[in-house]
C-alpha cells in the first residue's frame, strides 16, 4: 500500500494546489448501496457546520446510533431532534464534551468505554481559529493549538485502546477521521527552531492567526507520521482529511468589523457543506487501509507538508512527538501506545 509517507512531497505550488482543490476537483460519493446499519458513530462538533453535514451524510447511509460530542447540550439537542425527525430508526444522542478542558476529554473517553458496546467510526471535527492571542484557561497554552492540536491528538489517543476493545467487527477496523486543512501546505512553522518548540506557541509574541492555525493543522501531521509506528490498520485506520474551504461554517465565528465583510465575500467562493462534509465521509467509507496514516485532500491520498520529508523536518517531527507524550502523560498515552504496538 502507498500511503501519504510514501508519496514524494509535492512541487507543486500551493497556488495551484489550492486552486485545483477547491474548484476542479469534484466530491466522490459512496456508492449506492452503501450502509452502516449497525454502526455507532461519534462526532464531535456535530451539531453544526461541517459536522452537522458529516452527519446528514452517515445518516443518510443507515447509521444505527450517532453520538454528538458538544460543548452545549442545548444546541446539541436541537441539531439531534432534527436528525431524529429526518431519521427516526436511528438513535442519537448528545454528549457533554469541551475540547478546551483536559478534564472533560478524559470524563468522555471514559464514558465511551464503559457505555457504548461498540464504537465504529469517530469523526474528530471540533477546532477553531482564533485572531488574538488567547491563552487556554486551565493550561495555559495558546487556544488554537490546544483544541486543534493537543485536546485533539489526546482523545484520539484514548480512543485507541476502546477501538481495540469495542470497534472491530469481524476483519474490518474501525475509523477515526480527525479533519485537517489544505494551508498546512503552505505553512511556514516560523517557530519550528524553538527548543522546546510547543511551549514558544504559548508566547504572544510568535501569535499570527494565520500562521498558528496552519501550525496547529501542521502538528497533527507530524502526530499521524509517527502514530502509525505504533498503531496498525488491523486495529483503527487513522487518517486526516481536508475540506477545503467552505461557506456556512463557524470556523471564522471570531471575525468581527471590516474583516468579516472580507470573508463573507471569500466565502461565496467556498464549497457547499455538503460537498466539505463529503472529503469525512469518503474518508471514512471510501477509503480503506490504504488511507492509514494518511493526509487526504481532493478525495485521495496526497503527501503531507514538504517539511515533514526533509531532514530538519524529521528531527522537528520527533522533537514534536516526544513532547506531545510529555504533555499528555498525565493520561497514560505512552501506555496505549505501547499497548496498542504490543
Amino acid at each position: 500500500m502507498v500511503g501519504s509517507k510514501d508519496l514524494q512531497p509535492s512541487t507543486v505550488s500551493f497556488g495551484k494546489v489550492f486552486f485545483n482543490n477547491q474548484f476542479r476537483e469534484k466530491p466522490r460519493w459512496p456508492a449506492p448501496n452503501t450502509s452502516l446499519s449497525g454502526k455507532t458513530a461519534i462526532i464531535t462538533g456535530g451539531n453544526t457546520g461541517l459536522g452537522y453535514e458529516a452527519a446528514l451524510q452517515l445518516l443518510g447511509l443507515k447509521l444505527s446510533k450517532l453520538i454528538l460530542a458538544v460543548r452545549s447540550l442545548e444546541r446539541g439537542g436541537v441539531a439531534a431532534a432534527t436528525f431524529r425527525k429526518l431519521y427516526p430508526k436511528a438513535t442519537i444522542e448528545v454528549w457533554q464534551l469541551n475540547m478546551s478542558s483536559y478534564p472533560s476529554i478524559q470524563a468522555f473517553a471514559s464514558r465511551v468505554e464503559t457505555q457504548l458496546s461498540r464504537i465504529d467510526i469517530v469523526l474528530l471535527n471540533a477546532g477553531g481559529a482564533r485572531l488574538q492571542f488567547t491563552p487556554n484557561e486551565s493550561t495555559g497554552h495558546e487556544e488554537t493549538v490546544q483544541v486543534n492540536y493537543l485536546s485533539t491528538v489526546l482523545l484520539a489517543m484514548l480512543f485507541l485502546p476502546i477501538f481495540g476493545a469495542k470497534g472491530k467487527t469481524g476483519s474490518e477496523p474501525a475509523r477515526l477521521t480527525i479533519v485537517s486543512a489544505a494551508v498546512t501546505l503552505a505553512a511556514k512553522f516560523p517557530n519550528k527552531e524553538a527548543n522546546p518548540l510547543l511551549p514558544s506557541f504559548d508566547d504572544p509574541k510568535n501569535f499570527d492567526r494565520q500562521e498558528t492555525y496552519n501550525s496547529s493543522k501542521l502538528l497533527a501531521h507530524m502526530w499521524l507520521w509517527k502514530l502509525v509506528e505504533f498503531v496498525s490498520a488491523d486495529d483503527v485506520i487513522v487518517n486526516l482529511a481536508d475540506p477545503a474551504w467552505c461557506r456556512g461554517t463557524e470556523l471564522t465565528r471570531d471575525v468581527k468589523g471590516p474583516m468579516k465583510a472580507g470573508v463573507k465575500l471569500f466565502g461565496t467562493l467556498g464549497r457547499t457543506p455538503k460537498a466539505g462534509a463529503s472529503c469525512f465521509v469518503d474518508a471514512i467509507v471510501n477509503h480503506g487501509k490504504e488511507s492509514h496514516g494518511c493526509f487526504l485532500m481532493s478525495w485521495q491520498i496526497h503527501p503531507f507538508a514538504a517539511f515533514l520529508y526533509t531532514l530538519e523536518g524529521k528531527v522537528v517531527t520527533e522533537r514534536v512527538w516526544e513532547e506531545t507524550l510529555a504533555e499528555l502523560d498525565f493520561a497514560g498515552v505512552r501506555t496505549i501506545l505501547e499497548s496498542m504496538r504490543a
